[in-house]
């Protein structure tokens, strides 16, 4: 990548002041490398305005600014995150020869972005974590070298149209919806809804692309056969298929994989019957861009989740993190997941954000299921709409991080087997690495 400021300007439309030239862009001014642009972003509790002195001082070589800010060389443009995702348009258009695959769904994008990444090896740029919006999507975008191969990159929605607006950036050629359930129904309102969201990734192929879809879910199915759209299935009984699943001691899928004849069998090294189906998803989209199942698998088995996902730390107890978000599917993922391996199970739970009027029956239903599967307690950490009356005589409600961490020094005892999961503003993920550590 290489930019002069006007070059910028005339991209973003903006004007130029001053002269730079610009080799990566970053949103954080904490960490900005010689010659980048920093680009700053207004968000709902920050104006990145706010660090144009700081990122200048840090060594930026310009700013991309909305607001009229004293730094200098800077770019002026009407809306800093337009502006950012123009650049990462031009960005992939220069990449011209790289194939693209975009991710999205209710559950497993990350899993399923970090599958396909390892599957398909050297050559292959990833999101380094869930980089899945707005400004993550870009920014993957941008910082992707210039002899990638294969761009990875994990989508996600809020509302209707948040899709369509990265289709510049993301151009797929595969498209994978790993799959739509109760998520964002606070500003998707339906599951209908969140299947339309989904389905602008597909709407956004190119004219040879591929969608991979799950074999269970026969709206999207229809919709392909609908649209005339190339497409191919994973799931138990899909063009790729799952057989033969078992679990080891700590929870990870050993199972075969089958696909136009062959069959190959895998062991992942990250935890939960689901991340087969994610590995299906990854291995349908591999063989959609001509790899052979063989060398698929063997990617798969070196794959490393991301942080704060089924992450499984055993000592005198085995936590189970994956406390980075919730909603319904994945909670009951990570719960089945945790009672497949051996040991008390105790749960410590929060809320799932989001889901709007479907909020008290779906935590009233995670405190049933953890009741079901036999979980010895079930530690409610601050709001719940519901948990708690699910999980009846199991319940443990305590107002925040400090007061969970004191009911488990109660509650836990050696061998036992603690999942730590809730949406992201609950903030679990310290609790889980206290007890790690």
């Amino acid at each position: 990548m290489k930019w002069t400021l006007e070059e910028v300007a005339k991209i973003t439309n903006g004007t130029a002041t001053g002269a730079a030239d610009i080799d990566s862009v970053t949103t954080d001014s904490r960490a900005v490398p010689t010659g980048g642009l920093f680009v700053a972003i207004k968000g709902e509790h920050f104006d990145g305005h706010d660090f144009v002195d700081a990122a200048l001082a840090e060594g930026a070589s310009a700013v991309l600014v909305s607001a009229a800010v004293a730094g200098e060389p800077r770019v002026q443009v009407s809306d800093t995150l337009v502006g950012l995702r123009l650049l990462a348009a031009d960005r992939r258009q220069a990449l011209s020869t790289a194939r693209s695959v975009g991710i999205t769904g209710s559950t497993g994008k990350t899993s399923c972005k970090d599958l396909l990444a390892s599957a398909l090896g050297v050559g292959t740029w990833a999101s380094p974590r869930s980089f899945n919006n707005e400004v993550g999507v870009p920014m993957t975008v941008l910082g992707a070298p210039d002899k990638t191969e294969v761009l990875v990159l994990e989508v996600g929605s809020r509302g209707i149209g948040h899709i369509t607006e990265l289709m510049d950036v993301v151009r797929p050629d595969v498209a994978v919806i790993t799959s739509v359930s109760a998520s964002h129904l606070a500003t998707l309102g339906d599951v209908d809804t969140v299947r339309r969201a989904k389905w602008e990734l597909v709407e956004g192929l190119s004219p040879d692309g591929v969608a991979v879809l799950p074999s269970a879910d026969p709206t999207l199915l229809a919709w392909a056969k609908r649209d005339g759209q190339t497409m191919t299935s994973f799931g138990t009984d899909g063009d790729v298929q799952v057989a033969n699943l078992r679990l080891d001691d700590l929870a990870r899928p050993t199972f075969t994989l089958r696909a136009d004849g062959d069959e190959v069998g895998v062991r992942l090294p990250m935890a939960g019957a689901h991340q087969a189906m994610n590995a299906a998803a990854a291995t349908a989209a591999g063989l959609a861009l001509g790899r052979a199942l063989p060398d698929l698998a063997a990617g798969l088995e070196l794959a490393q989740a991301s942080a704060w996902r089924m992450e499984i730390s055993s000592g005198a107890h085995t936590v189970v993190n994956d406390a980075y978000n919730a909603n319904p599917a994945s909670m009951a993922a990570a719960l089945e997941a945790t009672v497949a391996i051996p040991g008390r199970p105790i749960a410590v739970l929060g809320l799932m954000a989001e889901l709007g009027e479907a909020a008290p029956a779906a935590h009233r239903a995670v405190g049933e299921q953890a009741r079901q599967l036999g979980f010895a307690a079930v530690i409610v950490v601050g709001e719940d709409p519901g948990i708690a009356d699910g999980a009846g005589d199991l319940a443990h409600p305590v107002a925040d991080v400090a007061a969970a961490r004191r009911k488990i020094d109660e509650l836990v005892l050696d061998g036992d087997v603690v999942l730590v999961k809730a949406s992201r503003e609950v903030g679990l993920e310290a609790l889980a690495k206290e007890l790690v550590a």
